[in-house]
């Protein structure tokens, strides 16, 4: 199927990031969009807001004109709506195949990785159409300098964040691509690590002959054939960071590559793995012709991914964040940040949601460890997501190896008062998890609030 083709458009699951980017992009292309989700949210309402009709109750009959139907891994296989488009003989497209499809009528820049995709897919859209690229580009999250997923350009480029995720990525062909780590993650899909290697093989493979891999240097070497291939990290890459002085209002930093050397560049985040997000960008934009003086103005401005190290609260000494993290080097990153941030003047308290059992169930351990980096660690019980309770798998898990001396098991309704347990000035409070933790941010931000008042 060709996108000239479509003309009627229903997405099933369209609330969620990638479908509402996918959406976005078939109505400003002039599709006639519908779409069905279980629950309304500030992401629905936008859609909505912008001319999309969405419901959310399930009516096989409102299929009746339409010529693609897109659905979510996340959609149950019995569900009526795809039971109908099947009866019905409409074409049936998994969201990486349509996004496979729309990034081949471009020049395609691919962003991969366990951790930092999103961040990275972000910052590369944000400094190309700094630069005078116009880029069109699809971000997993919602991008602070966009205030979208998804951004509309006219060039012949497009920025793509490529999930491994049921092995999604493998449906892109990209000119550039960018692989920022591979760590054990999804081995409900894999199965094992060796699995997952193979997966990132294969991507990387997919890249056009002629074109370039940027692969950070932690990342174990793939060697694509035909394709440019160019290591980047702080020390040992060949495009790497020096100078670099991390601050409570972000990093500075030199780019150093074996054809440009850019002086007195800052980015207003911390931490070792931001300045890696940035290194693959700035490589990405220079590659296509953005020039130094835009690079360092674009990224002194930028500001980041929604609930990606996002500062909430900021007053008197005491500092909350929300942060994406649900991986333990995701989260081992975000403290080890958080203290070469605020080195040990503030107590660090850790609030985290264990997003699935099966990842709760394969890393436990490595969770434990890596939330023993904080002060206090308050640990809500597992988001399930897609998954149904595995027996014997809690928090509790997580829980038995964390080593602080504060730390409390809680209902996610209770993280409120659990938290007033541990008030305390100076502090950060790092709030972590992919599932609906975020949706306590508020409450969490209005306790804090109230420490500063304390004697």
């Amino acid at each position: 199927m060709k996108l000239a083709e479509v003309n009627n458009v229903h997405f099933i699951g369209i609330g969620g990031i990638g479908m509402s980017a996918l959406a976005r992009f078939m109505h400003l292309r002039g599709k006639v969009v519908t779409g069905y989700d279980r629950t309304r949210t500030k992401l629905t309402d936008a859609l909505e807001a912008e001319g999309m009709k969405i419901v959310f109750d399930p009516d096989p009959s409102r299929l009746k004109g339409v010529d693609l139907v897109i659905y979510t891994p996340a959609v149950p296989t019995g569900h009526s709506e795809l039971a109908e488009a099947e009866r019905r003989n409409i074409p049936v497209m998994k969201r990486a195949e349509v996004l496979g499809m729309i990034s081949r009528e471009y020049r395609s820049i691919a962003i991969a990785g366990t951790h930092g995709k999103t961040t990275t897919t972000g910052l590369t859209a944000y400094l190309l159409r700094a630069g005078g690229i116009d880029t069109t580009a699809f971000i997993g999250g919602i991008s602070q300098n966009f205030n979208s997923n998804f951004v509309f350009g006219e060039s012949e480029w497009v920025v793509v964040e490529a999930d491994e995720f049921d092995r999604s990525f493998l449906q892109l062909q990209p000119d550039v691509a960018v692989i920022t780590s591979i760590d054990p993650d999804h081995l409900d899909i894999y199965g094992t690590k060796a699995s997952l290697m193979d997966g990132f093989r294969d991507f990387a493979n997919q890249i056009l002959s002629g074109g370039t891999l940027y692969l950070c240097d932690r990342a174990e070497q793939l060697e694509p054939k035909a394709v440019n291939t160019y290591t980047y990290g702080m020390e040992n890459g060949e495009i790497r960071a020096s100078d670099v002085a991390f601050g409570e209002s972000g990093t500075s930093f030199t780019y150093q590559s074996s054809d440009h050397f850019i002086e007195n560049l800052t980015i207003p985040f911390p931490g070792r793995f931001n300045l890696e997000n940035a290194l693959a960008a700035i490589s990405v934009a220079k590659l296509l012709g953005v020039g130094d003086d835009e690079l360092r103005r674009a990224l002194a401005a930028a500001k980041g991914v929604h609930r990606r190290f996002e500062v909430c609260y900021d007053e008197d000494e005491l500092r909350v964040v929300d942060d994406y993290a649900h991986h333990p080097e995701e989260i081992r990153a975000v403290l080890e940040a958080v203290r070469s941030q605020f080195g040990f003047n503030r107590k660090i308290i850790a609030i985290f949601q264990p997003h699935l059992y099966s990842r709760t169930r394969d890393f436990y351990q490595s969770f434990g460890e890596a939330l023993s980096i904080a002060d206090a660690v308050l640990l809500v019980d597992i988001y399930p997501a897609r998954e149904e309770p595995i027996e014997g798998v809690s928090s509790d898990l997580i829980f038995n190896h964390v080593k602080v001396a504060q730390k409390r098991r809680c209902r996610l309704e209770e993280v409120t008062s659990a938290l007033a347990g541990f008030k305390s000035s100076p502090a950060v409070v790092m709030v972590m998890g992919a599932g609906n933790i975020d949706t306590q941010v508020e409450a969490i931000v209005n306790e804090v609030k109230t420490w500063s008042n304390e004697p």
